[in-house]
């Protein structure tokens, strides 16, 4: 019995907002980086094999797909409806040739050495166990190929001004997450969580979000006044006790007061990690 998968984020409009923004580049640059130098290494004339955990909104998966082509994507996701996001990013987008399977990763349903690359961004924040989920993921890719993975640190979010509604709002989100069942502080933990993996060969490295002008402003601290309010998020808080309605459209407030300043300035740092399988 595989640990139960629960997502704290939801798949509210405002969530697949923020979603949506990523790419490849500013999200799997530490990656894309390598991709060409592996395709050379260890790719045969059919192109890499690469396996995308936890594919989501899909607009990371399109890149990737580009990027191995005339590779392929296998694009996983816990259940059907997350993967529907996935397909309908890809049909926007014309990319094909993407498979699309449900699946758990601390289980995989895949052959052992049978993708070249494994990659996962802001996943093992979520699973209940991380450790568990990279030994899949290292069983499943060939020896020479790669996992790589990216995480948020939320500890070591830090912005400008200081609004305590955005102290109370950091609180309020790792306390939910770790209710759950997961780790929002994963990003300086994933070394540790790939040792215990058992993999050896080991390139770490961080990167961050900065969202800093009048424009960026307004979209995060928009998106996160929504989250905080109306997302699964917002639910879990209330159901809960943690919080309520009106304490909610507070911190809500409070990410809009931050967005409005003009000295507003929010840094968002995420660990990651390539390891040689």
């Amino acid at each position: 019995m595989t640990p139960e998968h629960v997502y704290t984020h939801g798949h509210h409009e405002s969530v697949l907002r923020s979603h949506r923004w990523r790419t490849a580049e500013n999200s799997a640059g530490h990656l894309l980086a390598v991709l060409p130098e592996l395709a050379q290494r260890v790719a045969g004339t059919d192109g890499l094999h690469l396996l995308d955990v936890g594919s989501g909104p899909g607009t990371i998966t399109a890149d990737l797909a580009r990027a191995v082509a005339p590779g392929r994507v296998t694009a996983l996701e816990v259940g059907e409806d997350a993967l529907d996001l996935t397909r309908r990013e890809l049909t926007a987008q014309g990319v094909t040739g993407v498979e699309l399977v449900v699946g758990d990763v601390h289980a995989l349903d895949l052959p052992d050495d049978s993708v070249d690359v494994v990659h996962a961004h802001q996943v093992l924040q979520h699973v209940a166990d991380p450790v568990q989920a990279l030994r899949e993921m290292r069983r499943v890719t060939r020896p020479g190929g790669l996992v790589a993975v990216r995480d948020s640190d939320y500890a070591a979010f830090t912005w400008w001004p200081r609004v305590p509604e955005l102290d109370e709002w950091l609180v309020l989100y790792r306390d939910a997450a770790r209710a759950n069942g997961g780790e929002p502080d994963a990003g300086r933990r994933l070394l540790s969580w790939a040792r215990a993996a058992g993999l050896t060969d080991l390139r770490p490295s961080s990167s961050t979000w900065c969202f800093a002008t009048p424009e960026d402003r307004a979209w995060w601290g928009g998106l996160w006044a929504d989250r905080i309010t109306a997302s699964a998020l917002a639910e879990q808080l209330v159901s809960e006790g943690r919080a309520t309605r009106d304490d909610l459209e507070r911190v809500a407030a409070g990410w809009r007061t931050w967005a409005a300043d003009p000295d507003g300035w929010l840094s968002l740092l995420h660990g990651e990690l390539l390891a040689v399988v």
